[in-house]
């Protein structure tokens, strides 16, 4: 009976994610966000409080934002997973990324792979929203450094940029700026 128990507990997972088609044995309790993160390396997406309330683990599935502490692996079998390490192509950051890096969207870094996951999913929806319509779509993102002040003048450049306008100037820092890192996928 021991056997069948065990046997029971893993099960096959089957999932592209950011476009590469995984297969792996899992334990059927593993949740998504712990699939990505210890699994496949994929440390992009933070656990906050492990309760859906933060937004620190939200992922894209089939495109729409999701907690991943809330999903098991397995719910993500046969669908396509995007976590941050997907939004940029690499060499260049997103039009989103670009537009925290310029308005100074984030502080610690945290919470900012979601808040970028979470801002595509908002613009998907409404590509022109205004500042309390931002506010709105992002209130399930916890940030504890920023205020959010800072995340909605990031949001609301993306979305221009995005329509293809011109985005509200950056805030000038001085001389010593240096310009926007390479894409990266550090956790």
């Amino acid at each position: 009976m021991a056997a069948n128990a065990s046997a029971v507990d893993r099960a096959t997972v089957r999932v592209d994610v950011n476009g590469e088609r995984i297969e792996q044995e899992v334990d059927v309790r593993l949740t998504l966000a712990d699939f990505l993160r210890e699994k496949l390396d994929l440390t992009g997406t933070h656990l906050g409080c492990e309760h859906g309330v933060c937004g620190a683990c939200t992922v894209q599935i089939d495109g729409q934002a999701v907690r991943s502490c809330l999903m098991l692996a397995i719910q993500a079998s046969g669908r396509s997973v995007r976590t941050i390490e997907g939004v940029s192509d690499g060499t260049e950051l997103s039009p989103i990324q670009q537009a925290f890096w310029d308005h100074h969207g984030l502080q610690c870094g945290f919470c900012t792979p979601g808040m970028i996951i979470a801002t595509e999913d908002l613009l998907r929806a409404n590509p022109n929203p205004s500042r309390v319509e931002i506010r709105e779509g992002m209130s399930g993102q916890i940030c504890r450094c920023t205020g959010y002040q800072k995340i909605v003048d990031s949001i609301e450049a993306a979305a221009a940029v995005l329509r293809g306008e011109e985005p509200p100037p950056a805030p000038s820092t001085g001389s010593d700026r240096a310009s926007a890192p390479a894409a990266t996928a550090e956790g």
